[in-house]
């Protein structure tokens, strides 16, 4: 056992070292199972293949990232607010998980650090990117530490440091409800269309698109057709200065 320890210590190469230090940061303890980490900086792009063509990523961890991370802010969103209906806890749990609101946090936690210990090539061209490297990292977090150090982690460590509750609940605009009382107020024919679908293995993104009078003023992006059409919505009402 021991001579298994000295000799992975031995393994660790200049790289992993700094990773080790990334995930320390991050979630306050050293790693168990480094592999897990180094898999969480494999974007699909730069994966290599095995000899069964199967590609070894971050996507099965971001996966199971998203459905731990869904599963604990929904507990804690049930809990916390006893007396909400459904509707109030899928908006708010909505707005903690979406793709934008990951993208920031995995920013502001330092999920970032990851990419300068192992190169990722092309990585200003995925705009999800760092989203989708912190469900995968949420996934590692779990595999490797389990559920109740996970749980802890997400609420401890992302939720209550980087998220104002009051805030996201207070500012939680139905911006498409905002542009159809302008449009009916202001007599102006407004329509929502889908424009595109793109699909990969294991998601789809929506881009939705708004026309007023014909002309098209807004176009917008999310996971879902819902979700692509309010942030259409909020950008058109940018556009006309109605929030």
């Amino acid at each position: 056992m021991i001579k298994h320890l000295f000799f992975t210590f031995k393994k660790q190469t200049e790289k992993d070292k700094r990773l080790i230090a990334a995930i320390k940061n991050i979630v306050g303890y050293k790693p168990f199972n480094l592999a897990l980490y180094r898999l969480v900086t494999q974007h699909s792009s730069i994966a290599k293949k095995h000899h069964n063509g199967f590609k070894q990523s971050n996507e099965r961890l971001e996966y199971l990232g998203d459905a731990i991370l869904g599963a604990v802010v929904a507990d804690y969103l049930f809990k916390k607010y006893p007396f909400k209906d459904e509707g109030f806890l899928t908006e708010i749990r909505s707005r903690l998980v979406n793709r934008e609101s990951l993208t920031q946090l995995a920013k502001k936690v330092g999920i970032n650090t990851l990419l300068d210990v192992d190169f990722f090539q092309n990585k200003y061209s995925y705009k999800s990117v760092y989203g989708d490297m912190m469900e995968a990292f949420i996934g590692a977090v779990y595999l490797d530490k389990g559920y109740k150090f996970c749980h802890n982690f997400i609420i401890k460590r992302l939720i209550l440091p980087h998220y104002d509750l009051d805030e996201i609940i207070e500012n939680n605009t139905n911006y498409k409800s905002i542009l159809i009382e302008w449009s009916q107020k202001e007599n102006k024919e407004i329509f929502f269309n889908i424009e595109n679908i793109i699909e990969d293995r294991r998601k789809k993104e929506f881009q939705a698109v708004i026309t007023v009078n014909g002309k098209k003023v807004a176009q917008g992006s999310g996971l879902n057709k819902k979700k692509a059409e309010q942030n259409a919505a909020f950008k058109a009402c940018q556009f006309f200065k109605l929030t």
